[in-house]
């Protein structure tokens, strides 16, 4: 357990609140879209599983603007 007291929370804490806030925002607009680029179940496993790079992959091709 002494890894957890190295780690400095001060600058891993502001990283986990992004990523929770970037996976809840993809996640509600995932659900919220009638129609996306593939399968929703795809884009929310995506979303949950890839840590960061999910959501913004979700953002930049998996919604259909039009």
């Amino acid at each position: 357990m002494d890894i957890f007291q190295e780690v400095n929370w001060e600058l891993v804490a502001p990283l986990f609140v992004l990523q929770l806030i970037l996976m809840t925002t993809a996640l509600v607009s995932c659900l919220r879209q009638e129609e996306t680029n593939g399968p929703k179940w795809m884009w929310a496993l995506i979303i949950i599983f890839i840590n960061i790079l999910g959501p913004i992959l979700y953002f930049v091709i998996g919604r259909r603007n039009g």
